[in-house]
């Protein structure tokens, strides 16, 4: 029991923390469209990225793939990009009445499996051979209860701005996903893997 509490708290601190604003991001891009009457929807848009994330994590903590970490960290502000730039091309229509099966379902199943490598990382940073399984289950489920918390908060927020302010649900969705997609592509570009001895060099000479 003590160990449960333990990868839970791991893995609730993982997501409410500045250093998991990557994370938050990306969870808000994907929220952004949808209201509190929409919480349906929002359930299976989560559930999607979990499905993905979770998949690679237990793939990356059995030691059955392994990846960069550095491509991680970059690829992670991408996927916040591109579903950044899906809200902003979406029409007026697809935002108040999103379709059955919309695009940003396939984002978050897709991009969840970019996720869960990285959440592998804090995981495997204090897992040992014993128990991997219960503790995988403890990390994961420490996981959506924070980010189940952050899709709240978020739409909470809409709802104050959309239904109380009376600010147009489209100008909502694209004043938030710019502001987004710029962290994001700055966040990018610091993170691009890079030879640092390469760079050293180059700058010696």
């Amino acid at each position: 029991m003590q160990d449960f509490k333990l990868y839970f708290q791991l893995g609730t601190e993982h997501i409410l923390t500045w250093e998991a604003l990557d994370h938050i991001l990306f969870v808000t891009a994907l929220c952004l469209r949808y209201l509190i009457k929409d919480w349906k929807k929002v359930v299976i848009l989560v559930t999607a990225f979990t499905i993905g994330h979770s998949v690679t994590l237990a793939l990356s903590a059995f030691q059955l793939v392994h990846f960069s970490t550095k491509w991680i960290e970059f690829l992670i502000p991408i996927t916040i990009v591109a579903t950044a730039i899906n809200n902003l091309i979406q029409k007026n229509a697809d935002v108040n009445q999103p379709t059955k099966l919309p695009l940003i379902y396939f984002f978050a199943l897709f991009f969840g499996l970019i996720h869960g490598l990285a959440y592998a990382n804090t995981f495997l940073s204090l897992e040992g051979s014993e128990g991997l399984v219960a503790h995988l289950l403890a990390f994961n489920v420490g996981i959506e209860v924070a980010q189940l918390l952050v899709v709240a908060i978020i739409l909470t927020i809409s709802f104050i701005f959309v239904q109380l302010l009376k600010l147009p649900k489209l100008w909502w969705v694209r004043i938030a996903s710019i502001l987004i997609l710029v962290a994001s592509v700055k966040m990018a570009i610091e993170r691009f893997p890079v030879n640092k001895k390469t760079t050293n060099q180059t700058t010696q000479q």
